[in-house]
């Protein structure tokens, strides 16, 4: 039997295979995956914020790498808990919590030296993660606002943006938050997105701003922010760290941003409506917080 949910006639939803990162699929009419859902529902937005490392540029493992060297001199090893505490740290605080969480025996600014010099042939010619030039390009078709807010330093993020400039030029402005003098406190403290919304022209309510992260410390930021966040995490990361994330997908290829009233990428239509109507709990199997 059809029935039509958020506006679009759907035939079944089923086949439930994981609560937080895997997929359902829905017939409507062929064959569809979605991610599963944290929350109730979504709003519409009007402007998009993006952080850098890991989410759209693949610097993650040239970032471990350059600890996991400063780590070594001092015969200490850089762990993937202590990775978890610093991802999408300011330097600054990279820095402190690096040095506190291994014992490291030297100061912030020498940490922040070492840091300074590795960087300069660790994050040349970083690549694009899957999906991110494609949503980049779509959302400027669109005429859709967005812009970057990256815990990096002016010095780190150059390093880092200098290889793609025909991309980054379409940002409508960048906040690096280690160097930004309005940026008080970094992520996981809501600064940085506060800061980034306001610089916009139009100055979007922070409700009106969707936030796209890979770091449980920069999707806490962007919800303190009092705006949603769609997180895209390593695979490595538990996912009970993305518990406050509004959406949690494997890449930006399965982002789909009419579900936040944006222009759609492709011609199918999410079974959802816009305003805040999600699809209710019976057409959803036991055992599933929310889906698509």
């Amino acid at each position: 039997m059809l029935r039509q949910l958020g506006g679009v006639w759907l035939r079944k939803v089923y086949k439930l295979q994981d609560r937080v990162s895997k997929s359902v699929t829905v017939i409507s009419p062929k064959t569809i995956h979605f991610p599963i859902i944290f929350n109730m529902s979504y709003t519409e937005v009007t402007h998009v914020l993006f952080d850098l490392d890991g989410l759209l540029l693949d610097t993650e493992g040239s970032h471990e790498k350059v600890i996991s060297e400063i780590a070594g001199r001092y015969g200490k090893e850089y762990t993937h808990d202590v990775k978890m505490k610093l991802l999408g740290t300011t330097e600054q605080d990279t820095a402190r919590l690096a040095i506190s969480e291994m014992n490291l025996p030297i100061t912030i600014q020498e940490f922040r030296n070492q840091y300074s010099i590795l960087c300069r042939t660790a994050f040349t010619n970083s690549p694009f993660m899957r999906g991110a030039v494609r949503l980049i390009k779509h959302l400027h078709k669109n005429k859709i606002p967005f812009a970057l807010a990256t815990s990096s330093s002016n010095e780190t993020a150059e390093l880092k943006l200098r290889g793609h400039p025909e991309i980054f030029s379409l940002f409508s402005h960048k906040v690096m938050g280690t160097t930004d003098p309005e940026v008080k406190k970094g992520k996981p403290h809501p600064d940085i997105f506060l800061v980034c919304a306001s610089r916009f022209p139009d100055k979007p309510d922070p409700a009106k701003c969707l936030v796209f992260e890979d770091a449980p410390n920069g999707a806490r930021a962007a919800v303190s922010a009092g705006m949603q966040v769609v997180m895209v995490p390593d695979p490595c990361t538990d996912r009970a760290l993305c518990s406050h994330a509004t959406l949690v997908i494997n890449s930006l290829d399965e982002f789909h941003p009419e579900l936040f009233g944006l222009p759609p990428t492709v011609k199918t239509t999410i079974p959802m409506g816009l305003k805040g109507a999600a699809i209710p709990a019976r057409h959803v199997q036991k055992g599933a917080r929310q889906l698509l």
